[in-house]
């Protein structure tokens, strides 16, 4: 049977602005960059993590028909449509001073909760992101 899970998938609206953020001021890494002609294959990992993948999917064919790329797109672009993020830190307060540093919003600030500290924010596309420093 299965043994783990290595790809996750999210929407985003523009793989490039994907990557900026991602990479750019979150510090995870691009682990596939493929043109594949029909789609480009995007997937980004945590630094030291190359099991787990996050593939950074632009809605389309071929997994989705034009006219229902359309309505994910106008849902996403609305905040509708967002995907969840959890990333694990050791230390969440110091990875919230650094990520808001590097321009980064956030729609929480760290917060004592029963199994940790954490905090939120949301990528340019409406996705939920949280990181957790576990207690």
């Amino acid at each position: 049977m299965f043994n783990s899970i290595t790809h996750s998938q999210i929407y985003v609206l523009d793989q490039d602005e994907a990557l900026d953020f991602y990479v750019g001021k979150l510090g995870l890494e691009v682990s596939a960059d493929v043109d594949m002609g029909f789609m480009r294959w995007l997937t980004i990992s945590v630094p030291g993590d190359p099991e787990r993948h996050i593939l950074l999917e632009r809605p389309g064919p071929p997994s989705l028909s034009d006219e229902t790329a359309g309505q994910v797109r106008e849902l996403l672009t609305k905040g509708a449509m967002g995907g969840h993020l959890i990333f694990g830190t050791d230390d969440c307060r110091k990875t919230y001073e650094t990520l808001r540093d590097r321009g980064v919003e956030f729609t929480e600030e760290p917060t004592e909760r029963p199994y940790g500290i954490d905090a939120a924010l949301r990528d340019p596309f409406g996705n939920s992101i949280r990181f957790t420093q576990r207690a």
